[in-house]
């Protein structure tokens, strides 16, 4: 695969920042990992980095690249800081950014697909909330959504254990505005949405994670509504091992083509 840190100006945000790529590359005599290529535009996953991490993080901690190599997926990792996917209401315009100016950047600079049934979104802990949050405010945008880990219930009381270090962090980000029932509150986007016209949807959780609970929450909360979801809970921490090791059941999950 090629590998591309790509350094820009974000208008949205008024300031440069980063994305790490990578994009398919037919090889043939590459040692130790196959390369393959689909017929036109490649599908595409936006895979977002949690509350601590960067856009650099999933290549680091895990073997993404090694994993989507063989199938012929794009992969944009973008820079969101500590930003919980929102247009801060102290800082940036991180939503309007994700959803809106990157697409749009992704699209000019990249050849990948623009099609809903190649386009995914996934992400850990923060990354889980944006990808879903994502997914279900704009489900015309995205075939399949997957959490790992995600912070789901940003509006309930156990959100205080995300911001220790930054307990600031959600005054920061949403302000004195009541999170719940917003579109920023997964539970109020699931309650209002329209189950046929989401992307398949995946939560996972490590069961000694913290996080647990706000993800069954979800998976309740989505089940009630009628959405169909898949579901992953086993033996797991809030860690790399737990989510290099999920991030490959997420590929394999998703509803791609079978490469050229």
């Amino acid at each position: 695969m090629a590998h591309l840190r790509c350094d820009f100006f974000a208008e949205t945000l008024s300031l440069s920042t980063s994305m790490t790529v990578l994009l398919p590359q037919r090889t043939t005599t590459q040692v130790g990992m196959a390369g393959v290529t689909v017929e036109g535009p490649p599908p595409v996953l936006y895979l977002l980095h949690g509350l601590s991490d960067d856009d650099t993080i999933w290549l680091r901690r895990t073997s993404i690249e090694r994993y989507v190599s063989p199938l012929g997926l794009a992969v944009i990792m973008p820079q969101v800081h500590r930003s919980f996917y929102t247009d801060e209401a102290y800082g940036g315009r991180y939503w309007t950014f994700l959803s809106e100016e990157l697409p749009e950047l992704v699209s000019s600079l990249f050849r990948v697909s623009d099609r809903r049934e190649d386009t995914f979104v996934a992400g850990l802990s923060m990354g889980g909330y944006g990808a879903l949050k994502w997914a279900l405010r704009q489900p015309e945008r995205f075939a399949a959504a997957a959490s790992l880990s995600g912070a789901l219930h940003v509006a309930g009381p156990r959100s205080a254990r995300l911001r220790p270090e930054d307990p600031r962090l959600f005054e920061r980000c949403f302000g004195d505005r009541e999170v719940a029932g917003s579109p920023d509150d997964l539970l109020a986007l699931v309650h209002g949405a329209d189950p046929a016209r989401l992307p398949s949807l995946y939560v996972c959780c490590g069961t000694e994670d913290q996080l647990v609970d706000d993800t069954l929450l979800f998976a309740d909360a989505a089940r009630a509504r009628g959405i169909p979801l898949t579901t992953g809970f086993g033996p797991g921490a809030h860690d790399w091992a737990y989510w290099d090791a999920r991030i490959q059941d997420v590929v394999a999950w998703l509803p791609l083509g079978t490469p050229a």
